[in-house]
């Protein structure tokens, strides 16, 4: 199995000089996680840009200094395991597939999921594939604020509880970024020649200089995460297998699966990225 018989060939890109703005449109609109960076009809790779990069940097507008240059990219004849391989140790989500320095697709966790879907792999979840760290979060926490709590975790997702720790929603990096806006804001500065604490300067003197700038930001509305959340969880016990998994993330277009007890109470999370470990194995 190679990267070109499962990488996508039509990627959705942007070429610079772009703008924050046309980047957080594509993501919304497509649900991707990430869009790679060209110049030239040759599409010459230059970087990537993501959820993460536009939710960590709010303030930046322009593209080039959003982006993440020179990434890791893998040629079309390269394995499924070797990729998989990859994205594990290096923690990356999508890999360009490149020709010299030309795009020419992009091989995603996504499309690894896919290939693991199809082999018919019947072991369990619980044998080695589920995170052994899981964090989850009230029901009722702001939207800011759980985007700063996925940034400090490192995590895509987290799974959302009520006042019963039951198993109420989930929420992801997709989801911040389709309830995300762009605010618009008016600051000024007061560039002063001189100050309260120059004994050589006279109020009646002083040279005042104020600017006005505008700043453009991603904000968060300040609303609980219940009105974000994906509400119809798909969720698996831990004996599930991991073929069935990868097919039910891929038929429910999700990135993780909740897994849960007798009681259908939360015990842990599957993620796609430890999924495609069996692609290696």
């Amino acid at each position: 199995m190679l990267a070109k018989d499962y990488m996508t060939k039509d990627v959705v890109t942007v070429e610079i000089p772009s703008g924050r703005d046309d980047v957080l449109r594509i993501l919304k609109r497509t649900g991707i996680s990430g869009v790679p960076v060209v110049k030239g009809p040759e599409k010459k790779l230059l970087g990537i840009v993501t959820r993460k990069d536009i939710l960590r940097k709010p303030e930046e507008t322009q593209v080039a200094l959003l982006m993440s240059a020179e990434p890791l990219t893998i040629r079309p004849d390269v394995t499924l395991s070797q990729a998989a391989d990859i994205m594990t140790k290096m923690n990356v989500r999508r890999l360009p597939v490149v020709e010299g320095e030309n795009l020419i697709g992009i091989l995603s966790v996504s499309d690894l999921v896919g290939a693991v879907a199809k082999l018919r792999d019947v072991r369990e979840i619980r044998d080695g594939f589920v995170s052994k760290r899981t964090y989850a979060l009230w029901e009722e926490t702001p939207l800011p604020v759980v985007g700063r709590i996925m940034e400090l975790a490192h995590t895509d997702a987290m799974p959302i509880l009520n006042s019963e720790n039951k198993l109420t929603g989930i929420i992801s990096e997709r989801d911040l970024i389709r309830c995300s806006s762009i605010e618009d804001d008016v600051q000024t500065s007061d560039f002063s020649t001189g100050t309260d604490d120059d004994e050589w300067t006279w109020e009646s003197i002083r040279d005042n200089h104020t600017i006005s700038y505008g700043v453009s930001k991603v904000e968060l509305p300040n609303r609980p995460v219940k009105v974000c959340m994906v509400r119809k969880v798909i969720a698996v016990p831990n004996n599930a297998e991991v073929s069935d998994c990868a097919l039910r993330m891929k038929r429910g277009r999700v990135d993780q699966l909740p897994i849960i007890d007798n009681d259908q109470r939360l015990s842990g999370m599957l993620f796609d990225r430890d999924l495609i470990r069996a692609l290696i194995e």
